[in-house]
């Protein structure tokens, strides 16, 4: 069997290839499948194969809480979370493609970048969740073949023990000040993808300049987007530089003491997709799986238990929660992360020196 090579480089040689406005303009190779419900066929037919693959670089408390809510609503299907970063999830999807090991049925990731390799290479499935269909088109791939699973920001904060309301940093551009040296955490774009996204954002629009300011002011560096928040509320940095906007909210609705900045450039936007594999092997179980990870109810789930933001219009955002509406956003540009992502990652390492 002929293996498929996926390469971050080799991705947008194809004609037609550019996300300029919307989240997945890619390029439409076909008409769009039809919404397809949940029937008793697709449900019979899902647990004769009995479980389901999840590969995700959601945080594994809410992809647990999402695999469990599964299993209970489709009792006698397991579903198998492999949960680690972006980057680390995209590098293992390669490795099984070349060595023509196919495992995972469904597929999260914090870089939306991944879906255009994975389309492109040809390995996704197009399946279009009826609820799916309500989605804004930004969030929808016109092939059919990804949606935007979850939604989030990527922003400063700080610890309220340590830091003063009036005295936290509201810009990017303040985190420059002498007086946060050796005060700041901030994550990695080598190892995740929500990082990857923002570091791809804020160089476009603060400068390359701006990270080498950054550096100079002895950063705490660390991997997971999701690092930066846990750093902050044990106290050990005063302030984050980048990571997850929903660790914050549940660390703050929990009671801890951390609170979120939203720059005023603008917060990196990143988006979430998930998609199915041609390949999957329980590909009954994956539809399910996938048109449950979309319905109401599990959208509203990662809203209230996990601190991100929803694309489907059914869902309330939680009290006490700033309205994405109402904050200054930075634009994603998956198919520019995708092509730049090699030289970010490099200049990056460069100028940090990790």
């Amino acid at each position: 069997m002929t293996s498929t090579k996926i390469s971050r480089r080799s991705a947008l040689k194809a004609t037609g290839a550019v996300l300029a406005t919307a989240a997945f303009s890619t390029r439409v190779l076909a008409d769009a499948p039809p919404a397809e419900p949940v029937t008793q066929a697709l449900i019979d037919a899902a647990k004769k194969e009995g479980q389901v693959v999840y590969y995700t670089s959601t945080d594994l408390p809410v992809a647990e809480k999402l695999a469990k809510a599964f299993e209970a609503r489709y009792s006698g299907i397991a579903v198998r979370v492999e949960r680690t970063g972006a980057e680390r999830v995209f590098q293992r999807i390669g490795q099984e493609y070349a060595s023509s090991i196919h495992a995972v049925d469904v597929v999260n990731s914090s870089d939306a970048a991944h879906f255009i390799v994975w389309k492109r290479d040809g390995i996704l499935a197009p399946y279009v969740p009826e609820d799916v269909a309500k989605y804004p088109a930004e969030h929808r791939d016109g092939d059919g073949q990804f949606a935007s699973f979850r939604v989030w920001l990527s922003i400063i904060a700080f610890n309220t023990s340590l830091v003063k309301p009036e005295d936290a940093p509201k810009s990017f551009v303040d985190l420059l000040d002498p007086k946060w040296k050796g005060k700041i955490v901030k994550a990695h774009p080598g190892y995740s993808g929500t990082i990857m996204t923002a570091t791809y954002q804020m160089q476009r629009d603060l400068g390359w300049g701006f990270f080498e300011q950054l550096a100079k002011q002895n950063i705490m560096q660390v991997q997971s987007s999701a690092d930066p928040p846990k750093k902050l509320d044990l106290g050990e940095r005063a302030v984050m530089a980048d990571g997850n906007e929903y660790n914050i909210f549940q660390l703050r609705e929990a009671g801890r003491p951390v609170e979120p900045v939203y720059a005023s450039e603008g917060s990196p936007l990143i988006v979430g997709p998930n998609g199915i594999f041609k390949s999957s092997p329980n590909p009954n179980a994956a539809k399910l799986f996938q048109s449950f990870c979309f319905s109401r109810e599990a959208q509203q789930m990662i809203i209230d238990v996990g601190g991100l933001r929803s694309a489907h219009p059914d869902t309330q955002e939680k009290a006490g929660r700033k309205l994405l509406k109402d904050i200054k956003t930075m634009k994603d540009d998956p198919a520019a992360v995708e092509k730049e992502g090699e030289a970010i990652k490099q200049r990056y390492t460069k100028i940090f020196r990790v």
